[in-house]
């Protein structure tokens, strides 16, 4: 029940009457367990949360200033990935969070040794997925609190980001939402320049990238739709946590 209370905390939504100019859309992709919903969670609210259903790929969303500009900021939870007999788990899911995205997150635990080692396999997929563009992508270290428990070592994660050319953050989601901030807001700042400044509202162009049917948003960026699709779903969960 906890779980569901601190989940309302995040729908935070625009009004429709300060729509914004610009949406930056993030995907956050890692293997199960590393901690990417408590970083959405904690960049998005400030708050952390230390228990979570399983993650079946959530869309999150939240108005903040950027160098003074009401932008809207739309991150997408993707299911954890793992490795099977067959290669990468949810690749389709996670393809389709990554054609959608402006930039990816790669997460990783230093606390789990195959989390770190599924990073070089996630940046192909990324690569493989977008074979006519680039997007920016970041790769954090989550749970930097837990050092009695760590596996990775601390130069591990910046020699395979400089590898992959991605920037670096090492974060405690549970400890420091500074660490968090920092990571998230210098992306969402880089991908502001980028950006035109249009309004969300506009019609689209021809040369607009295809939106996929399997990632849960409406087909144009309406906030107020987006609300009422979040309070659905928690409206679910609770009646599923009420029946148990």
């Amino acid at each position: 029940m906890r779980l569901i209370q601190n989940m309302s905390t995040i729908a935070e939504y625009p009004s429709a009457e300060g729509a914004s100019k610009r949406v930056i859309k993030i995907a956050v992709i890692g293997s199960s367990g590393v901690g990417k919903t408590a970083l959405v969670v904690r960049f998005l609210t400030k708050r952390f949360i230390g228990d979570y259903e399983r993650n079946v790929g959530n869309l999150y969303n939240r108005e903040v200033q950027i160098d003074g500009e009401q932008v809207a900021i739309q991150v997408q939870d993707t299911p954890g990935v793992e490795v099977n007999a067959n290669g990468l788990s949810c690749t389709d899911q996670v393809s389709r969070s990554i054609q959608w995205a402006d930039a990816v997150v790669m997460v990783f635990s230093v606390t789990d040794c195959r989390s770190f080692d599924l990073i070089g396999q996630l940046h192909q997929l990324v690569t493989r997925t977008l074979t006519d563009r680039s997007l920016p992508i970041i790769l954090v270290a989550n749970k930097a609190d837990l050092l009695h428990v760590r596996h990775v070592d601390a130069q591990e994660g910046p020699l395979l980001a400089s590898a992959l050319g991605c920037s670096f953050y090492e974060v405690s989601a549970s400890e420091d939402y500074s660490q968090v901030h920092s990571a998230f807001h210098r992306l969402c700042i880089d991908l502001a320049k980028q950006q035109p400044q249009t309004p969300v509202n506009a019609a689209s162009s021809g040369t607009e990238k295809k939106r996929s049917p399997l990632i849960p948003r409406p087909k144009s960026p309406n906030m107020q739709d987006l609300k009422r699709r979040f309070k659905q779903v928690l409206s679910a969960k609770v009646r599923t946590v009420t029946s148990v």
